[in-house]
């Protein structure tokens, strides 16, 4: 167990009132040591909260008086203060082993703890799953979880994985369901191992087993350059097609049978076989954008409905609804980690509604309105925004796709740009334009190779990546 620490104390809070200070180290909560911040909420929703604090090596008592289920007003440094539990797997597909070295260490973190498929949306295997997780799961309703199906075949998944455990954990997975609690699933498809006849007996034996998933993503193998596993491979566009057409197929079944497709290929699976995107209600309303599943289309209704007299429409209401995985946002104390950790340069703005922070655009330098302006994205969201910008009707709008050499492979997703290969696309355009830059490449105002937009060769303006946002900031002229 490692005792929390305190880094922000809302100023007036009852927190605050009570003499919390940040560098706090949160030692007992009514005399009890929460294991996470999933107990620490339920500790702190009572009126009258007891703290034991070690501040500078000296232990105080402090008693924080506040209505019942109010927040107290503390943020913590972590989200699980015991141990998390990492994966021992040993997938060839994983992408942690394909990081480059000299990243910060908890990159290189691989958890497999439910608790953070819950606060965060993290993937888990199940594979070190325990009846005491599942009891405490459906006791303290801690849904929807996040499981990693990758093969339904023991074997199979037994090989996927590279654990023995993996050809019995789904049982914990079917255990959850038969509980009531809310779960996404997901299957990489790595080629030539578990797609073609393999994905087909993966999808049929969703149907037979655990057809009462909330929704199932089939999504294709990221391979970097750093990658040493000699079966792992980037798709070709015929593997594709053939995913994008056994994923159509399957749906029309579910929907035949259950009323909903249930399963659904990633927006790059679409890209890579030249298809176009599924209509919005072929999405049912499956609030998985995060990993990549109607991504596109979301982005598309965004652009669209920033003009005059399209909000309200039930595809604006589908666009609007909050698609952030996990639960870290309503759960007090708990700190926003990686890629859901604030985007901004350093920014302390509120969007004005229930004071959450959020991502906005934040010019290091303010060019002229009505210059130019470059929208810098990674490969693949070029092909999603090009037939966008081009309906605005400016020509002096381009699109700078930023090829991914710090990974290499088929890496070619927004959220993945680093600092490295945007200075290099930057350092060949002419100063004095508009740069705008979408933060979900940004964790707490950094690029994963460790760079900030500060260190870029021209400034940049970074927009929450979403359409509205890019409209806006595209047809601002003043």
């Amino acid at each position: 167990m490692s005792a929390p620490v305190v880094v922000a104390v809302t100023a007036d809070s009852p927190a605050d009132r009570a003499g919390v200070q940040p560098g706090d180290r949160l030692l007992t909560i009514n005399d009890r040591v929460p294991r996470d911040v999933i107990e620490y909420q339920l500790l702190v929703d009572e009126p009258s909260v007891t703290l034991t604090l070690d501040t500078g090596g000296l232990q105080r008592e402090v008693v924080v008086d506040k209505p019942d289920g109010s927040p107290m007003g503390v943020e913590v440094d972590s989200a699980l203060f015991d141990r998390v539990r990492t994966c021992d797997n040993h997938c060839e597909f994983c992408f942690i082993y394909q990081l480059p070295p000299g990243l910060r260490r908890s990159l290189y973190v691989k958890d497999d703890d439910y608790r953070l498929s819950f606060l965060y949306g993290n993937f888990t295997t199940l594979t070190r799953f325990t009846e005491a997780d599942l009891e405490r799961v459906v006791s303290e309703s801690l849904g929807p979880l996040y499981v990693s199906i990758h093969a339904t075949d023991p074997g199979k998944r037994t090989e996927m994985l590279r654990n023995r455990r993996g050809a019995t954990s789904l049982r914990w997975l079917r255990a959850l369901l038969d509980h009531g609690v809310e779960v996404h699933g997901q299957v990489v498809v790595c080629p030539g191992l578990n797609d073609g006849a393999w994905l087909e007996d993966t999808l049929a034996g969703v149907a037979d087993r655990f057809s009462d998933l909330a929704s199932l993503c089939v999504v294709p193998l990221g391979v970097s350059r750093h990658n040493d596993e000699p079966r792992m491979r980037a798709h070709t566009t015929v593997e594709a097609i053939a995913v994008v057409e056994i994923v159509e197929a399957w749906q029309e079944r579910f929907l035949a049978a259950m009323g909903r497709r249930l399963v659904h290929a990633a927006d790059e699976y679409h890209l890579l076989a030249g298809r176009a995107f599924p209509p919005v209600e072929a999405y049912d309303d499956v609030e998985m954008t995060e990993d990549g599943v109607g991504m596109a289309r979301a982005f598309e209704l965004e652009f669209h409905s920033a003009e005059e007299g399209t909000a309200g429409n039930s595809s604006e209401e589908w666009v609007s609804t909050e698609r952030s995985s996990g639960f870290f946002r309503s759960m007090e104390g708990a700190p926003a980690m990686g890629y859901r950790a604030p985007r901004t340069c350093g920014a302390d703005v509120t969007d004005g509604v229930d004071g959450d922070a959020v991502a906005i655009r934040v010019p290091l330098v303010r060019p002229r309105r009505d210059a130019p302006i470059g929208v810098l994205t990674g490969t693949l969201g070029a092909a999603i925004l090009g037939p966008l910008v081009s309906i605005i009707g400016r020509d002096d709008v381009r699109l700078l796709p930023v090829e991914n050499r710090f990974f290499g492979g088929n890496v070619g997703v927004t959220g993945l740009m680093v600092g490295e290969d945007i200075a290099r696309v930057l350092a060949d355009e002419p100063a004095g334009h508009r740069y705008l830059l979408p933060d979900v490449c940004l964790s707490g105002g950094r690029f994963l190779d460790g760079s900030s937009p500060e260190d870029l060769p021209r400034p940049v303006e970074v927009v929450p990546a979403d359409g509205r946002s890019l409209r806006t900031a595209l047809e601002e002229s003043t």
